[in-house]
């Protein structure tokens, strides 16, 4: 299996290299449409970047959740230093998901320079809006929608969840969420030593409040929290495990994996099935989104995982 999986890998460089193709490009080329039924397109604000894609699964009807037509929501943000992305590109992370029978959104919102913070944030809190109004009617389960993100993407969905100021202005209550992913996103970086994303935060003018970490309460839901072992793009002893500590000491419920054969690309890479083998995030993602029990778990769960 592992000799097959480097196989795939060494194919997918050489395919990068040979046709200029960008890597995201040819993972969803190899991604399967079996899995899911899609809806795109849709318009969730007045701005052309306001538009998501809805990926509803398709489930045997042997299986319990076909009978109970009821879907837990991901709503997921993607990274890009808040300089570039879109939702296309990550459509093998909304497959992997739909496969293990969750309701996936994947939102575009605004990106610089044609906004800074935290005009995103009021898009992403737009994008969880709509979700709430309409999900139900493609079969998803409001009391069971989760805000996840990779990167800059698990900063929106930290500040989305933990500081109530977004979601209420879009409309919607903090408690509706009923709990978020981060994956090697950034929760405390300032002075920020990305160059590509310092207009962002107006560097070295630095908005107040605008620090996920600084927002850890109680009240807080719960917490999964993804990251690789080394991480030359954002500090994993700094961010992740300084918010899991915060967070764990506030009473919250929090899942902690630590990643030693994924790198900050791969960790959201590691969802495209030639790639599964460099880190087992989609199991254990899926795990935490359907293990409803958990959510009255006080205690937390850390772990390091070598692959």
């Amino acid at each position: 299996m592992l000799r097959m999986t480097l196989v795939v890998i060494a194919l997918l460089i050489l395919a990068v290299i040979v046709s200029a193709c960008s890597p995201l490009k040819i993972v969803n080329g190899l991604t399967t449409t079996d899995t899911y039924s899609a809806t795109v397109n849709i318009e969730y604000g007045p701005d052309a970047r306001n538009k998501l894609d809805l990926y509803q699964p398709k489930l045997p009807p042997q299986s319990a959740q076909f009978a109970q037509a009821s879907f837990p929501v991901v709503v997921f943000f993607f990274g890009g230093s808040w300089v570039s992305g879109d939702r296309a590109s990550y459509r093998f992370v909304a497959e992997a998901l739909a496969a293990k029978g969750i309701l996936v959104i994947v939102a575009d919102y605004r990106l610089y320079p044609q906004v800074r913070y935290p005009d995103f944030l009021n898009d992403c809190a737009l994008a969880v809006a709509w979700a709430q109004r309409e999900v139900s009617r493609y079969g998803g389960d409001t009391k069971r929608l989760y805000l996840m993100g990779h990167s800059s993407g698990a900063y929106n969905a930290a500040m989305l969840t933990l500081d109530p100021r977004w979601l209420t202005a879009a409309g919607v209550k903090p408690s509706a969420v009923a709990g978020w992913i981060g994956l090697a996103g950034p929760y405390d970086f300032f002075p920020m030593t990305n160059k590509q994303a310092q207009p962002v935060f107006n560097h070295p003018d630095y908005p107040t409040g605008s620090q996920p970490i600084d927002y850890v309460t109680k009240a807080a839901p719960r917490t999964f929290l993804g990251v690789p072992a080394t991480d030359d793009v954002v500090n994993p002893e700094r961010n992740t495990k300084q918010l899991a500590e915060k967070l764990r000491a506030a009473g919250v419920p929090v899942t902690l994996k630590v990643y030693s054969g994924a790198s900050h690309a791969s960790l959201i890479g590691a969802f495209a099935w030639p790639l599964r083998r460099i880190a087992p995030v989609l199991d254990d993602v899926a795990q935490f989104v359907l293990d409803e029990g958990a959510a009255s778990s006080a205690s937390s769960t850390i772990s390091a995982i070598t692959h």
